[in-house]
């Protein structure tokens, strides 16, 4: 899945890119991180977290087992390692280049299913007053937005605090802090450290675990009312489109994440309904979506072509979007925004 041809580019999106200038900035401060401490990114993509850290003077390796997108990091001065992280990996990199003061993974957690090796790996190669600091999509975010299409074939795990601290406390490790941040639609910050270490567990911890309890995530029953929501969703954004489409107007998708195959396919919204999709990203462009086989376009196709509507299915990125392409709107384009209730912004 990810050895050839992955198409996910971290440098492509400009909020996520600004996002994780702000978060190596604030893990240099945080972590007191100086020049020459070693930072090690798992799922590293292109290289764009760790190019922040190293502009401040830190020795950077980056872990990613897609080989074209670890080939361009790399050719961008980025040490990218092509593989899977695991303890071998940990193990070389340590034996090379000694300890990590901080190993990072934003939204990669939640694509590997041996999460046990990963850790492992990760504590062999963490100083002892090191922390691993990982982002990773909330579940409790997709129950309250009904953001049903984060589930797909990557997506191998879903994520809430209070199985973390178990789970960490099986390496000897523990979960330190948790911060609810926007990215991916709503993510975590896990802060993590070796039982070893200094740093204490803060408030943040608990009073998450609290809010899952008393929301009762995952009970039966919780999810039960989860599907419900998912299908008035369904019927609110398909009835939408077709009376659209039945009035003659052309809709085009903008985005075309994963995510968006999950939505397209459970809503049945192929035939007929998009013309097109637009994607900011080139190696996503001139090809078509799996199943419906919509063809995907670049994001100046909606000028030439002038749709009067665009339903943004990267939604996680639903501001951003309409912010850039605000000249469309001007012109009298209409964004559909499908979660976590369908409705038109004019």
């Amino acid at each position: 899945l990810y050895q050839e041809d992955y198409s996910y580019v971290s440098g492509t999106s400009p909020v996520f890119v600004e996002h994780l200038r702000e978060y190596a900035e604030s893990s240099i401060r945080r972590f007191s991180l100086l020049p020459g401490d070693l930072v090690i990114d798992i799922g590293s993509n292109d290289g764009t977290a760790l190019r922040f850290f190293q502009e401040k003077g830190c020795r950077v390796v980056g872990v990613d087992p897609a080989e074209n997108i670890a080939q361009l990091a790399s050719a961008n001065g980025i040490e990218t390692i092509p593989k899977f992280f695991g303890t071998k990996i940990a193990k070389e990199i340590r034996g090379r280049l000694g300890t990590a003061k901080l190993v990072t993974s934003h939204n990669a957690c939640a694509h590997i299913d041996d999460l046990d090796e990963v850790i492992s790996g990760v504590h062999h190669l963490l100083a002892d007053d090191g922390h691993f600091v990982f982002e990773v999509g909330y579940f409790l975010d997709v129950l309250q937005n009904v953001w049903f299409d984060t589930v797909y074939h990557e997506h191998l795990d879903y994520h809430t605090v209070k199985p973390l601290i178990p789970f960490f406390a099986k390496f000897d490790m523990k979960v330190l802090a948790v911060e609810r941040i926007k990215p991916q639609g709503g993510s975590i910050r896990v802060t993590t450290g070796k039982v070893s270490g200094l740093m204490e567990q803060d408030d943040s911890v608990g009073d998450l675990v609290s809010v899952e309890e008393e929301l009762g995530v995952g009970n039966r029953e919780t999810l039960k009312g989860f599907q419900t929501h998912i299908n008035g969703v369904r019927d609110d954004l398909v009835a939408l489109v077709r009376k659209l489409r039945s009035e003659g107007q052309s809709i085009v998708g903008y985005g075309a994440p994963t995510k968006a195959t999950t939505l397209l396919t459970h809503f049945q919204l192929g035939d007929g309904i998009l013309d097109f999709i637009v994607d900011d990203n080139p190696l996503k462009q001139d090809l078509f979506s799996p199943g419906h086989h919509i063809p995907v376009r670049s994001a100046d196709e909606i000028y030439t072509s002038s749709p009067d509507y665009v339903l943004i299915l990267a939604w996680n990125f639903a501001g951003a979007i309409m912010e850039k392409h605000d000249l469309y709107r001007q012109e009298g384009g209409r964004f559909i925004i499908p979660m976590p209730s369908p409705h038109i912004v004019i």
